[in-house]
């Protein structure tokens, strides 16, 4: 039984729906940047032993590398949770998870405290970040995909992207401002904790937003439709972990094979680069943390342009634009880095996010048309965050053990190279997925009809 196509979402409540989505990513981003930026600012002193700053320093980002290792536990229970109650209802939950572990650790006791426990609540604090993040990508960009039209989908679901640039400008303008304002013995006994109970206004705001915006329309079609199959005595649906790697387990790689560069290049980009610009090219942290946070503000507004493109040309095209672009950027990028100014700093990683963007803004769009309704959620979930553990969380790591070994941005450039060449031919293996019906797509791949492409 064909369920009729969803009428599109009024342009007015289309907007709110953004938004929705936009301040709570933006909200689960500057959690997940504030943690990464606490961990080498004040956790290794406060959490951990003193009396051995290394070690205190290593466990401090282990346990920011814990927050990856959630995530794609996070996709799958929420992806199963979330093709089964809802996108909203799941949207709440990892809103609450992200802002009350975030609340919950401007609020730890610390190590001079009550001693060993205090990193083992850390850890777990942490753990339940990442987790909360592992759903939140999903349901907000097919929150959003699912509103619109196919005509302006790939500008709309780009705009929930840009809450990564907006909540890492947010966490780093908030730390840069407590950090001028106080001292740092001031800092270091009560200051860190203010933007993590800030964290507690965020979410109420948040929360606010996303309980006014209603359910995807698709979603419910699907879930009617479900239900009149069963009411009928059809085929009962499997899980949607199962139909995904049933239907979809090609369409998992694509995805996967996607963010390898997308991923790769940002933590390079955006993190590597404060190693390598203060240790190898001398320039201060300051000046290196400046040139992230203006190339942020660019990337913030390059995305919904590069979405928009991506109505015009295709997911692929555009994609291939950012995989390539980001490739044959990386020599000049670190030529660029080497000359040891603000400006070929600045120059270096403001273009290397730009075309890092031709990849983000699409990605929204393209994982969400890869997928039947019903499954929709866990599988641009577990496509992008099972991918994030093996792209993003090492390669920050591997770009300095590559720049201790051989002491030199040859090999890390050939690194961020052989990642795009990657994500082309990922791409290459893709369907074009403009213009596609996502009422339509469910028929394709629902039990017992006919499988279709990249089934």
């Amino acid at each position: 039984m064909a369920a009729a196509t969803p009428s599109p979402t009024p342009p007015g409540s289309l907007k709110r729906i953004v938004a929705a989505s936009l301040i709570g990513t933006t909200i689960e981003w500057y959690d997940f940047f504030l943690y990464g930026s606490a961990a080498a600012l004040v956790f290794n002193k406060l959490f951990f032993p003193e009396s051995d700053p290394l070690v205190g320093t290593l466990l401090s980002f282990l346990t920011y590398a814990v927050g990856f290792a959630a995530r794609p536990l996070g996709a799958l229970v929420f992806g199963h949770y979330g093709d089964r109650l809802g996108r909203k209802k799941l949207l709440v939950l990892s809103l609450l998870l992200m802002g009350g572990a975030t609340f919950a650790i401007g609020l730890l006791p610390t190590h001079a405290t009550v001693g060993s426990a205090a990193p083992v609540l850390l850890t777990v604090l942490r753990l339940v970040q990442g987790f909360a993040l592992g759903g939140e990508w999903g349901g907000a960009v097919l929150l959003v995909s699912e509103h619109g039209d196919a005509k302006r989908r790939g500008f709309w679901a780009s705009w929930p992207q840009t809450g990564a640039p907006a909540g890492q400008l947010l966490a780093t303008g908030v730390l840069s401002a407590l950090t001028a304002l106080l001292s740092d013995a001031s800092f270091a006994s009560w200051g860190w904790r203010v933007p993590f109970l800030l964290s507690g206004v965020l979410v109420i705001v948040g929360l606010w937003i996303r309980l006014s915006v209603d359910e995807s329309p698709v979603f419910k079609a699907a879930l009617a439709a479900a239900e009149e199959r069963k009411a009928a005595g059809a085929q009962v649906e499997k899980m949607p972990l199962v139909a995904v790697l049933r239907h979809h387990w090609r369409d998992v790689l694509v995805a996967m094979g996607a963010r390898m560069a997308e991923n790769i290049s940002y933590y390079v980009i955006t993190a590597f680069i404060l190693v390598y610009a203060t240790t190898e090219v001398g320039l201060s942290k300051q000046t290196a943390l400046n040139a992230v946070l203006i190339g942020s503000a660019v990337h913030f507004a390059v995305i919904p342009l590069w979405g928009a493109l991506s109505d015009r040309l295709g997911r692929r095209p555009v994609y291939l634009i950012g995989a390539v672009g980001v490739g044959a950027w990386m020599f000049p990028f670190f030529l660029l880095i080497d000359r040891g100014t603000f400006g070929s700093l600045l120059l270096a990683v403001t273009v290397g996010l730009v075309l890092h963007g031709a990849m983000y803004a699409p990605q929204a769009a393209f994982f969400s048309e890869m997928f039947a309704t019903r499954m929709r959620y866990s599988g641009a979930s577990i496509g992008a965050q099972f991918s994030s553990v093996a792209a993003g969380a090492p390669a920050p790591l591997i770009a300095t053990a590559l720049l201790a070994d051989y002491g030199d941005s040859t090999p890390i450039a050939l690194y961020v190279i052989a990642a795009a060449l990657l994500t082309v031919v990922a791409i290459a293996c893709a369907r074009e997925t403009r213009d596609s019906d996502l009422g339509d797509v469910e028929e394709r791949t629902s039990p017992g009809a006919k499988v279709g492409a990249g089934a």
